[in-house]
């Protein structure tokens, strides 16, 4: 299943498993980078906001000038909340840091606008420390330039990130095109079945962030994941990545590890019997979100164990 592509509503092929870049160490990056893509990954997952951008791009670059061709990698970048006023602005910085032309797909990191001219270029805040978040803005006018933005050629596919079923709604209520992609937090105890259900509906692919949830690979505990890797004689990462590719998603796991990013590509096919037992998890312990942001209760994020 290494080499499994799904389809994006533009008819691209989006690479199943992409190596997700959030997190990861400056000064491991571009070798991460070049590791993957030369262990034969093809995807790579990227933002403005990771702070490491100009090291993916010498990762890439170090993995073309060994010969992989730019149009077989497909990479993916995210539009920050500071930028959403100014969006071409935002893929042009993007893109001058990882030393492309274009990315294969370009995401509204959050449906949220905070200030452009704020007392922080990416987290400005008010006096009492909340971030300072411009109401007026509409995450739908955002998209709306994203739209205008696919004429330039600077991204081929554009997309939107952590996009509950409500923000969706008001999205497509308006938009002329359907998002290609919907990247949000995976992983069998928080498996946001309605997004995933709505996305299926509507032509929009879900990619999986934290499918180990998240720093540290809590899931890795869980013994419903023991067993299932037990009976499939492999890791606990393998079938947490295998179970989202197994329900259709992309799946973006991290690392900045040669053998865990290579682990992470070798995928196995999961019966139904393993997902409903997977899916268990959070029947029995309920719902937990591991990356909650500041300004989650804008965006209507339950408790951050809920």
């Amino acid at each position: 299943m290494a080499d499994t592509y799904f389809s994006l509503n533009t008819g691209a092929k989006i690479p199943a498993v992409g190596l997700g870049t959030w997190q990861s160490e400056p000064g491991q990056v571009k070798t991460a980078v070049a590791h993957a893509l030369k262990s034969g990954y093809r995807h790579i997952d990227a933002a403005l906001v990771y702070g490491n951008e100009k090291e993916v791009g010498e990762g890439l670059k170090e993995a073309f000038d060994s010969g992989i061709k730019r149009e077989d990698v497909f990479v993916t970048t995210k539009l920050w909340n500071t930028y959403h006023s100014k969006v071409e602005e935002g893929i042009d910085e993007s893109l001058k840091r990882l030393g492309l032309d274009y990315v294969d797909l370009y995401l509204i990191h959050w449906p949220v606008h905070m200030n452009p001219n704020g007392n922080h270029p990416l987290f400005p805040k008010h006096e009492d420390g909340s971030r300072d978040i411009d109401h007026k803005w509409s995450h739908v006018q955002t998209w709306k330039n994203l739209e205008q933005l696919l004429k330039t050629g600077k991204t081929k596919a554009i997309g939107v990130s952590n996009y509950s079923v409500k923000y969706l709604k008001e999205l497509l209520a308006e938009a002329s095109i359907v998002p290609a992609a919907n990247q949000i937090e995976n992983h069998p105890l928080l498996p946001q079945q309605d997004i995933s259900d709505f996305c299926k509906e509507k032509g929009i692919l879900i990619e999986a962030y934290s499918p180990l949830g998240s720093t540290g690979s809590p899931l890795f505990e869980e013994d419903v994941v023991k067993e299932v890797a037990k009976k499939h004689n492999v890791g606990h990462g393998t079938v947490l990545i295998s179970y989202q590719i197994n329900k259709g998603h992309v799946v973006l796991p991290k690392s900045v590890t040669p053998s865990r990013i290579e682990e992470n590509l070798k995928t196995v096919k999961l019966d139904s019997s393993d997902l409903e037992a997977l899916d268990s998890i959070h029947k029995k312990k309920g719902l937990t979100r591991y990356v909650y942001p500041p300004f989650g209760v804008d965006l209507g994020f339950p408790d951050k164990s809920s």
